[in-house]
């Protein structure tokens, strides 16, 4: 029977960064690294949207990343 084993996790953070001259969203991100498996989505997000603070860009929304090994 095969298993997943968690490797690692990583959050993303995106901003809204302005318009280009064309009319499109700029979209930027930040991505923070080592994130805990058990980190709760709660605790997760209320932690980047703090991060997210710390920009000079408006807070867009945020997602987390999980790498894992399949194994037999």
């Amino acid at each position: 029977m095969a298993t997943i084993e968690f490797k690692s996790a990583v959050s993303r953070v995106y901003f809204n960064a302005g318009m280009t001259n064309e009319g499109k969203a700029i979209r930027k991100s930040k991505t923070y690294r080592n994130i805990a498996e058990q980190a709760t989505p709660d605790n997760l997000y209320n932690v980047l949207e703090q991060l997210a603070q710390l920009s000079e860009f408006p807070f867009i929304g945020a997602e987390k990343v999980e790498t894992a090994n399949i194994t037999n």
